[in-house]
């Protein structure tokens, strides 16, 4: 009986490490802090655990500042109907998300709408703007 117990408690130590693995998008994005920008993508990483894309967006004093967002993971993106194709470099787009806790110029990217008026969800489930 004890070897029993003990090799429970073992299987739910070690289903429970995925779990523990995860982070939550609140952690590393500020709820309070949304952004709203519009830019050039630059580049598109379309890999796990989430995927990014960089976006060259123009200051008010005429610099340009390359932003990071965070998407959701590859493939609750595909089975949304997003693919790997749908934003590419060139693409011009707005943003909308929520901007890292750190101050750095990485953000969430929850939605993207392209100049023909396309949008796209891409944020992680469950993490929406308010």
């Amino acid at each position: 009986m004890r070897s029993r117990i003990i090799a429970w408690l073992g299987m739910l130590v070690v289903s429970g490490v995925p779990l523990l693995a995860h982070h939550s998008a609140v952690a590393e994005y500020d709820l309070e802090k949304p952004v709203k920008m519009s830019g050039t993508v630059t580049r598109v990483e379309w890999s796990n655990p989430h995927i990014w894309f960089y976006v060259d967006v123009k200051n008010p004093d005429g610099t340009i500042t390359n932003w990071g967002f965070s998407g959701g993971a590859p493939g609750v993106l595909q089975r949304r109907g997003i693919s790997r194709t749908a934003m590419k470099p060139g693409d011009v787009v707005k943003v909308e998300g929520f901007r890292a806790k750190d101050g750095s110029t990485n953000g969430s990217g929850n939605t993207v709408t392209f100049e023909d008026g396309r949008r796209v969800f891409t944020a992680m489930e469950g993490f929406q703007q308010k």
